[in-house]
């Protein structure tokens, strides 16, 4: 593998040109490409891909004429083998549409370069490429949350349980709870591999800090922390077992 081989996609010309002088200064990129709209990304990206040699990664404005970078980012992922996808854009309210795209990262302008060299960081650890810090993993899924107008990526990891709260859901973390626009249904489809199970219609918990399962009266409820969260009866079963099969794995390791 020379390098990534990226796409840089702008409708402003001064933009396009400071983000391509970055990426080409980054030693793990190996090709830039630029275009300045959705269609003449699109024909870039059909272009490569007849040639051989498909664009790995597509660095996209948001608002642009014509097709813009939300809507090209779903049409993106829908492609057999998606390009990894980097929003760059002066707007912080896009940032859920880019969790929901499953882009890898999300950048606001002015760039800064050590924010660049991370999305690089992530496309390549995305990509199992060499330079990448963890060979043959990916890293842990993140959503974003608003903090006093700035937008931080909150990863799985962080995350100890999830409680919907309609059509929202909140996140709990050692640090304190963060509410987000999206559904119980879709965190659990999304971080079922990162080790989250499904206890109660309203809950999402990570098997890891679930510190004790203890069933009184028929009742049945898992601690997380100094927290008590309910199983529904239709759960219990499964997540005892579940509990049992991993601390056996424990004792014999």
């Amino acid at each position: 593998m020379t390098g990534l081989r990226v796409l840089a996609v702008d409708d402003e010309l001064p933009a396009l040109e400071d983000l391509a002088y970055l990426l080409r200064d980054d030693p793990r990129i190996g090709e830039v490409s630029t275009a300045r709209d959705g269609a003449a990304a699109l024909r870039v990206l059909d272009r490569a891909i007849a040639d051989g040699r498909p664009i790995d990664a597509v660095f996209l404005d948001i608002r642009m004429r014509g097709l813009d970078g939300v809507v090209l980012g779903r049409l993106l992922s829908q492609f057999a083998n998606p390009p990894r996808v980097v929003f760059v854009t002066a707007y912080e309210e896009h940032a859920v549409d880019a969790f929901e795209i499953k882009a890898e990262d999300y950048l606001l302008k002015p760039v800064r370069p050590e924010r660049l060299a991370e999305a690089i960081r992530r496309v390549c650890v995305s990509s199992e490429l060499p330079e990448s810090e963890s060979p043959g993993r990916t890293e842990p899924d993140t959503i974003p949350v608003e903090l006093g107008g700035v937008t931080r990526f909150v990863a799985s990891t962080e995350v100890r349980y999830v409680e919907a709260q309609g059509d929202y859901a909140r996140l709990h973390t050692a640090g304190g709870s963060h509410l987000v626009r999206i559904s119980l249904a879709t965190l659990e489809e999304r971080w079922s591999s990162a080790g989250f199970v499904r206890v109660h219609r309203s809950h999402l918990v990570a098997v890891k800090h679930i510190d004790e399962l203890h069933i009184d009266s028929g009742r049945c409820v898992v601690r997380v922390g100094g927290t008590e969260i309910p199983v529904s009866r239709r759960h219990t079963r499964e997540l005892r077992d579940l509990l049992v099969r991993r601390a056996r794995r424990g004792r014999s390791e």
